[in-house]
């Protein structure tokens, strides 16, 4: 893979990461995680000054729109905190994935969006235009996808670029395959 485009402009790879469905935040996904350590083996390698990594975390919000249904709110001081605590929980995921990209010398950059991750994925690939796009994969037969959905799919097939999607290794796929 050419690691730098026309006019000396290093490759930028557009990697989507979520949170743990097992864990929470700040816990990264097993397959976005795994995507993730893939393209800095396997794309990057040694040449860190070649590509520049664009992190995207998709917060999605709850189905009520009201993920603290149990809190007590006696104040606008406690709207504010929740939604910088939310905020924080997007910071804090990605955190890891930025430390590791400093780790190893390879230029990045992070942001976190709220909604859809099918929809707002495809959208910040037409926004940003990344070289190519890499997503994990749980890997889920077709009866999962039923009831779970699958963003590496959708992504497959709408997003404005190459997408790869990174299938997680099977030694790490949780008992409910659904998790990650």
């Amino acid at each position: 893979m050419a690691a730098v485009v026309d006019g000396g402009e290093p490759t930028r790879v557009m990697v989507a990461v979520n949170e743990s469905t097992i864990k929470g935040y700040p816990h990264a996904s097993i397959s976005s995680r795994g995507a993730f350590e893939w393209t800095l083996r396997k794309i990057v390698r040694s040449n860190t000054t070649g590509f520049k990594i664009l992190l995207l975390h998709v917060q999605v919000p709850d189905e009520d729109g009201f993920d603290d249904i149990d809190s007590i709110f006696a104040s606008p001081e406690d709207f504010r905190r929740m939604k910088h605590r939310d905020n924080m929980r997007g910071v804090h995921l990605l955190e890891y994935f930025v430390h590791r990209c400093h780790e190893i010398g390879v230029a990045c950059e992070a942001w976190v969006k709220k909604g859809d991750p099918n929809e707002v994925i495809c959208f910040e690939v037409q926004r940003v235009q990344p070289d190519f796009l890499v997503v994990g994969s749980r890997g889920l037969g077709p009866f999962q996808k039923v009831f779970v959905g699958s963003v590496s799919e959708y992504c497959v097939k709408h997003a404005d670029c190459p997408v790869m999607a990174i299938k997680r290794s099977t030694a790490l796929t949780p008992q409910d395959p659904a998790d990650d």
